[in-house]
Order: C-alpha cells, then sequence, then structure tokens
C-alpha cells in the first residue's frame, strides 16, 4: 500500500478530520459553481459572449476529468492532506488573479489551473475519510461531507451575485479565491492526523494495486456514477422548464417543486448517513432508496401533478435520491485496497463528470424539441439502471 494512516485518532480528532475535508469540499463546490453564478457578469467583465464563459466551463470540467484519476494515484503514494491544502491555494489564488487581470486568455489559463485543484478534492477527501474514520461512523462522515458540498452549491450564488452586484465582479472573484485560501489557512492548523508513516510501495505491490483500482469492480462503480448523475441531473437544470410546458403550473410552483426536491436531497443525505451506519446492507439500502426515487418519477411521468401533489412527489424524489450518497460511497470503500482509496474515488468519480457531460446534451435535446415528459420516463429509467448496479456489489469480495 501507499501508506498506513493513523487510525485511532480519537472523538475531537475525527471531528477535526470530518470538519476539515467538509470544508475543502465546499470550497471544491463555490469554485464549480463560480461561473455559472455570474454568467451575465462576467461575460460583460471579460467582454465576450456567453458561449465563450461557457468555453471556459467546460475547460475546467475537462481538466478535472483529465486530471482526477492520476491524481488519486499521486495521493495515495505521498500525502492527501497537504495535496488537499495545496489545491485549495492554487484554487484559491487562480480566481483572484482574475481581479487583477482579466484578458479572456487568462480566464482559459486559470480555469486550467483550478481544474487541476478541482482534481485534487475528491480523491484526497475520500481517501482521509475512509483510511482515518472507523466503519461504525464513516456512513455518518461521508454524508456531512457531501452535504457539505450541497452547501457550497447554495451559498455560491447568494454570495458572489451579491458581491458583484454591490461592488463589482472583480470582488466576485476575491470573493471565491479568499473563501479558498482560509480554508488552506484552517487545514494548516488544524493538522488532525499524521503523515504518511510507510514509504513508498514496493515495485510488486504498486503493480497489485494498480490492477486492484482498475478492476471489473470498480470500474462498474465508474458506471454506476454515471448513471447516478444522469438519474439527478435532467431534475435539476431542466426540470422547471419542462413542468411548465407540461401545464404542470407556472414558474413559481416549477420553481418551489425543485427547490423542495434539492432541499429534502439535502436532508436525504444526512439521513442515508445515520441510516448507512446502522446496516451493512448498503447496497439493499441504496436500491431500495432509488427505487422509490425512480416511483415518483414515474408517477410524474405518467400523471404529470400539480400543486401539492407535485411537490410531494419531487420531495420523495429528492429525499430518496440524497439517501442513496452515504452507502454508495461505502460501497466503493468496500472495494478498495487499503491504502488505495485516493485512487479508487479518482478513477469512480470521473463517471460524474461523464455524467455532467452526456446529462446538458441529452436531457437538453429533449427538452429543446418538446420532449418533456420523456424527461421524467428516461430519468425514471436512469433511477432503475442505478438500483441494478447497486445490487452487484453483494457478490463482490471486500479487500
Amino acid at each position: 500500500m501507499a501508506g498506513t494512516w493513523e487510525r485511532s485518532l480519537g472523538p475531537q480528532r475525527e471531528t477535526s478530520l470530518i470538519a476539515s475535508v467538509s470544508a475543502a469540499h465546499f470550497v471544491s463546490h463555490v469554485h464549480l459553481m463560480s461561473l455559472p453564478a455570474i454568467m451575465p457578469f462576467a461575460a460583460a467583465y471579460f467582454k465576450v459572449s456567453l458561449i465563450e464563459v461557457g468555453v471556459a466551463l467546460t475547460l475546467f470540467n475537462i481538466v478535472s476529468l483529465a486530471v482526477q484519476t492520476p491524481i488519486g494515484f499521486i495521493v495515495d503514494r505521498f500525502d492527501p492532506w497537504h495535496f488537499l491544502i495545496a489545491a485549495l491555494i492554487l484554487g484559491g489564488l487562480s480566481f483572484i488573479s482574475l481581479a487583477f487581470y482579466h484578458p479572456y486568455q487568462w480566464l482559459l489559463v486559470t480555469m486550467v489551473l483550478a481544474g487541476i485543484a478541482n482534481g485534487v478534492y475528491h480523491p484526497s477527501d475520500y481517501a482521509l475519510l475512509s483510511s482515518n474514520i472507523p466503519e461504525q461512523r464513516i456512513g455518518r462522515a461521508y454524508s456531512i461531507h457531501t452535504f457539505v458540498g450541497f452547501l457550497g452549491n447554495a451559498a455560491t450564488p447568494l454570495l458572489l451575485v451579491g458581491a458583484a452586484t454591490l461592488a463589482g465582479t472583480q470582488y466576485a472573484f476575491v470573493v471565491a479565491g479568499s473563501i479558498s485560501l482560509l480554508v488552506a489557512l484552517y487545514l494548516q492548523r488544524a493538522k488532525p492526523i499524521k503523515s504518511l508513516q510507510s514509504t513508498f510501495p514496493q515495485k510488486n505491490e504498486a503493480i497489485q494495486n494498480t490492477y486492484n483500482v482498475l478492476s471489473p469492480a470498480v470500474l462498474m462503480f465508474a458506471t454506476l456514477f454515471i448513471f447516478l448523475n444522469l438519474s439527478t441531473s435532467g431534475i435539476q437544470a431542466f426540470s422547471v422548464s419542462a413542468l411548465i410546458a407540461l401545464g404542470s403550473g407556472d414558474l413559481s410552483n416549477a420553481n418551489l417543486a425543485l427547490s423542495l426536491y434539492l432541499s429534502a436531497s439535502a436532508l436525504g443525505i444526512l439521513a442515508g448517513g445515520m441510516l448507512a451506519d446502522r446496516t451493512s446492507h448498503h447496497g439493499g439500502l441504496a436500491a431500495l432508496a432509488m427505487a422509490i426515487a425512480a416511483v415518483a418519477t414515474i408517477y410524474v411521468y405518467y400523471v404529470t401533478p400539480s400543486g401539492f401533489s407535485l411537490w410531494a412527489a419531487f420531495s420523495v424524489a429528492g429525499f430518496c435520491s440524497g439517501i442513496i450518497t452515504p452507502s454508495r460511497d461505502i460501497l466503493v470503500r468496500g472495494v478498495s485496497p487499503r491504502g488505495a482509496e485516493g485512487r479508487v474515488f479518482g478513477v469512480v468519480s470521473t463517471g460524474f463528470n461523464i455524467g455532467g457531460a452526456l446529462s446538458p446534451i441529452l436531457f437538453g435535446w429533449l427538452v429543446d424539441h418538446g420532449h418533456n415528459r420523456e424527461l421524467f420516463g428516461l430519468t425514471a429509467i436512469f433511477m432503475l439502471i442505478t438500483v441494478a448496479f447497486t445490487l452487484i456489489p453483494a457478490a463482490l469480495p471486500k479487500h
């Protein structure tokens, strides 16, 4: 293995570790949302079109996708804690630099740098949590980590649009970067764990770990992550437009349904963490939750509800979609060789990037061509495929 991390942290240091890693995850989502949140401001600031800002955002995501797996190997071999701090500094300085130098070409450069930084977060976060939190509390640790990332999504538009409106677009970039640097300082001071104790792996062990990381089980989870993204992203991005077109309500009613979906999903993540720590049947729990979400989505597809029934269906779908998240991460941990958690999560997390690239094209095409009802039908199909994938790991050996 790459190294042996300290396993018995004690309650105080466990809490500090979860808080530190979750804060870094918050920053990751702030940076993911920064350009989308202030898209019109950014276009005017860089004197380019919205499409050109979109190109910069696509570059950020492509770079993140490209580097995430190799970074997973690197953080397992060296030190995920200090790589996480370095990523926070790199991402923070990249965004702050846009406040002082803003040709469009520099935006592209900074999105490459920020994309590299973003590729560090998931492998490092999951390596640190998986290696240091005991089995009986890992579900709650994963759920808090994911929940705080959701908070980053929610907080970014408020923070950055507020800064851009009140003080100017350059201050929005200062805010996005400063949050990252403050969290880096917090991590540097926290230090809840020790550095790696062992040296690099022997050649034969490194080869075996590489094989395990690219095993059918790990590649299966990467595919699962693709379908997980597809089973939620269509609702998040296009359900409001689809509901209005289907006559399920006006803009305010459709937005309320989406808000309930997102809020229930966040609550489901926390509930899922507590449930995951109380069962060893994580595949069954995840499959049951996603099956209920699929039923709620099929209801929307067939009935086209409005008012309370619509809000109830979206709330159920969101809550159950959230429940699956901690169990999903525990299942991935179960097929990760000891000391290779970073690279395994680096590999499987690319599935989210792939799903994120496919989703706007697929669901956008449906809505653009008037197939609004089919958005919910296809989402339900992806949910049912996810159910099948979550049941497979029960037959897989654990490391």
